[in-house]
């Protein structure tokens, strides 16, 4: 398994609330038990078992939504099941359809080693299939070119908080850089916008109709892409 101790099961009702609501969103059990085809009552049930194991934070009739602990193990899933759906399409020509439940199966046992090895080989994925966003991985870097350089993974430490992209915020959330993952063009537009791991920011909105996320550091204002805002994260 993924995580000692933790099973299929919980890891898939974990991975469900992160898709529906990564920012600490509360999902409905109504959401939660169409998206698992499960009937609503044993949601219910499921939710107060998290809750004993504080994984989530369970409201009756309303949902619930991840805690700090929950978040952790829900990124780690979702990051391996969507670099392994990446995998099988770009490396293995798979059929997309084909994909999502081969790697629901694999997920589980993929060890941290092998998700490195993937995700180096991939060239440090930020979308999966269907533009599924990768969260980051859960070591301290503050880019992916850190990564490149380590020979001996066991000497590199976990970070002690979670991250969420810019894409992945609420309206009117305050955060601090900790995180910037893409190429060196990528990364010369975001440093041109004076952003950079360290910079307060406050995120305001994403506008629909131009497709820009806003935010601000300190009395400016900035534009943001879709790709930028996916590979700027904050510690949340």
């Amino acid at each position: 398994m993924a995580n000692d101790g933790i099973s299929e099961n919980i890891e898939e009702y974990l991975e469900v609330l992160y898709r529906n609501g990564s920012n600490k969103e509360q999902i409905s059990t109504t959401t939660l038990s169409k998206e698992l085809g499960i009937a609503p009552g044993s949601v219910t049930q499921m939710l107060k078992k998290l809750e004993k194991l504080n994984y989530v934070n369970y409201v009756p009739y309303n949902g619930a939504s991840l805690t700090d602990e929950g978040m952790k193990i829900a990124q780690k899933i979702t990051r391996k099941h969507r670099i392994l759906e990446k995998f099988l399409i770009e490396v293995l020509n798979i059929k997309q359809e084909n994909v999502h439940e081969q790697a629901c199966k694999m997920e589980h046992t993929l060890s941290d080693e092998a998700e490195r090895a993937l995700c180096t080989m991939l060239h440090h994925p930020d979308l999966g299939p269907s533009d599924g966003l990768i969260p980051a991985c859960d070591l301290e870097f503050s880019n992916c070119s850190q990564c490149f350089s380590v020979k001996d993974f066991d000497q590199v430490i976990n970070r002690k908080f979670n991250l969420l992209s810019i894409s992945e915020l609420n309206s009117s959330t305050e955060g601090i850089v900790s995180f910037i993952r893409g190429n060196s063009e990528l990364l010369d537009k975001i440093s041109a916008l004076g952003i950079s791991v360290g910079s307060d920011i406050y995120y305001h909105d994403y506008h629909d109709d131009s497709g820009v996320f806003v935010i601000s550091i300190g009395d400016k204002n900035i534009e943001l892409s879709k790709d930028m805002a996916n590979n700027i994260f904050i510690r949340v």
